[in-house]
């Protein structure tokens, strides 16, 4: 049976010493006001000051080359980086999908122009996206997308609805996969990448809320927006192996299994110690889990597969500490203990679906099992 993880990573002194930092800052944000941890933080926390705050220290595009305003370090050390801030609960929101997804997205695929306009500006904490990937009819479905771009003079008239489209409302711009072509034999042909401001003439967006009464969600509604060729990203045809190389990166991050880590810690002590350790141990190969992944984009290898793995098993824990804790609070509970529980249930539903529901990447795991 081939092996779904790449090898396991040990943290050496420097990216231990780089930890320590994190949560010194951290402590000190928590200390004086700067925000007050909670969970799904990575989701919802739209915090301008304290995302520039993370750029002022280097925090932000940290895998980014020097050439394009970056910090030119290591895939390991932005990983160290998020963990703490997740674990913290702190409110990453605002730079969250341009800083996963769409820089490195920009680096391997998009011009030269694309990457010296946005990438300078997403280190800075100055441009921030969102996702435009899922549909009304598709959801994880992304080889049925019905938005289409067709052909105009110097660039592509694009119509079409994203849904589930976070921080759209507050973001500069979303990266769109659009159907160019009409599909083949191959379902996944004929699909392409657009860079689309969401300023743009003929874009609406309309708000999505959630039952507990938040906003983040969006529905995005293109009605002949028209998208310069030199805001194509990468090739035109070439979308779904672009976008499914992009996933490797949404995917394995500790966002999938530390949505409710506040929470799980608030809880820990006053368990039966057998489920508190099922908690830890679960963690604790998670953390393990999306470092390799981390480990192995840093040397380009693919990980799709394994992304889909961490995406699986984290998000199921994320909604396992959210039923225990509603199942099996204490009786007088504290007060922010209680509020962090009843913000995780409601979240929860959200957990297995965002990044591509569950289902889906269980059958990405079984292809690359070779079970199907």
């Amino acid at each position: 049976m081939p092996s779904l993880m790449p090898p396991p990573v040990q943290e050496d002194a420097a990216l231990l010493s780089l930890r320590r930092q994190v949560r010194e800052f951290l402590a000190e944000q928590v200390t004086s006001g700067g925000f007050t941890p909670t969970v799904d933080s990575w989701l919802s926390g739209w915090d301008l000051e304290f995302t520039r705050a993370l750029a002022r220290r280097g925090w932000l595009g940290m895998t980014v080359p020097v050439e394009y305003g970056g910090h030119g370090r290591t895939f390991l050390e932005r990983f160290v980086v998020t963990e703490e801030l997740l674990a913290a609960g702190a409110p990453v929101a605002a730079h969250w999908i341009a800083d996963r997804q769409v820089a490195p997205n920009l680096l391997r695929f998009g011009s030269e122009d694309l990457k010296r306009t946005y990438l300078p500006r997403i280190v800075a904490g100055e441009a921030f996206f969102a996702i435009g990937m899922s549909e009304p009819d598709s959801g994880s479905d992304l080889a049925s997308v019905r938005t289409r771009a067709e052909r105009d003079d110097g660039g592509w008239r694009v119509r079409g609805t994203k849904l589930w489209t976070s921080g759209a409302h507050v973001a500069d711009a979303f990266i769109v996969l659009v159907r160019t072509s009409p599909p083949g034999e191959d379902r996944h042909g004929g699909l392409s990448q657009l860079l689309v401001r969401l300023d743009s003439p003929g874009l609406t967006v309309r708000p999505v809320i959630s039952a507990n009464g938040t906003h983040h969600f969006n529905e995005v509604h293109l009605d002949g927006v028209f998208v310069a060729d030199d805001h194509v990203v990468g090739e035109i045809g070439a979308g779904w192996q672009q976008v499914t190389s992009e996933l490797s990166f949404e995917r394995s991050g500790p966002e999938r299994f530390l949505s409710t880590y506040q929470l799980a810690k608030s809880l820990v002590n006053s368990l039966d110690p057998a489920e508190a350790g099922r908690i830890t141990g679960r963690l604790a190969g998670l953390h393990q889990m999306s470092l390799s992944v981390a480990a192995a984009l840093q040397r380009g290898e693919r990980a799709d597969v394994p992304a889909a793995l961490v995406k699986v098993l984290g998000t199921t824990l994320e909604g396992d500490i959210a039923d225990i804790a509603d199942l099996d609070m204490p009786t007088g509970a504290a007060d922010d203990v209680a509020g962090l529980t009843r913000r995780a249930v409601q979240q929860r539903p959200g957990f297995t679906l965002r990044g591509g529901t569950n289902e889906i990447l269980r059958g990405v795991i079984a292809r690359g099992l070779g079970m199907r």
